[in-house]
């Protein structure tokens, strides 16, 4: 796994975005990595992991957009595979509904993105809405949508009190019963944060997803 990842960082540096793809791609073909595995040890430490050597602040943020823009591109093209192991394992089992956004002013996504397809290959029935989702529009399709789970990802700190602000809306104004999940790198290792914001849960793995699913077992729908 140390040689994928150091092969693909490297791609990642020289900014190469066909190679990076076509090899994230070609392990999946060849059965050489899973989606979890490929996201949990390679991708995100790819982002998480980013050094900018250069005094040159602007080239950073560059730098960072372009990387963020490559994953992206990787994690849609992974999409196909995420359904084809799903499918493989649940046979059309569905443990429930799941939305997934980020709240006001929350524009990093790609976090926000891994939990969705991860929720999906624990047989999920899941909707990514994205980033930076206005929570007054939200409110609205609540109920017409009626998901039993609705995860809000916060990676800036800065958008702690946007999150908590949602699901203080969520709660006043939605008479449905509805499982509020929040997790991103915010969150992580901040016991506080999730306590100040009201969710039920904090998610931070994989582990944390199939946990839920097995939860949920005795209430498959066909």
């Amino acid at each position: 796994m140390e040689s994928i990842y150091n092969k693909f960082v490297n791609l990642l540096e020289l900014e190469d975005k066909e190679n990076a793809v076509n090899l994230i791609l070609s392990l999946l073909e060849e059965k050489k990595i899973d989606i979890v595995s490929l996201y949990t040890d390679i991708v995100a430490p790819s982002l998480n992991n980013m050094k900018c050597d250069t005094e040159q602040g602007g080239v950073c943020i560059w730098k960072e957009h372009v990387r963020s823009s490559i994953i992206r591109t990787i994690i849609e093209c992974c999409y196909p595979y995420v359904i084809k192991e799903k499918n493989k394992i649940y046979k059309g089992k569905n443990y429930g509904k799941v939305v997934v956004i980020c709240p006001v002013e929350e524009h990093h996504e790609i976090g926000a993105r891994i939990i969705s397809d991860f929720f999906t290959l624990c047989g999920f029935e899941t909707i990514f809405v994205g980033s930076n989702t206005p929570k007054n529009e939200f409110l609205k399709v609540i109920d017409y949508v009626n998901p039993k789970y609705l995860a809000i990802s916060v990676t800036s700190y800065y958008n702690l009190v946007a999150a908590k602000a949602t699901i203080e809306k969520i709660r006043k104004s939605s008479n449905k019963k509805l499982n509020i999940l929040v997790g991103g790198h915010a969150f992580r290792n901040n016991p506080l944060a999730f306590k100040n914001s009201n969710a039920d849960m904090v998610i931070n793995n994989f582990d944390d997803i199939k946990k839920l699913q097995k939860e949920n077992q005795n209430e498959i729908t066909i």
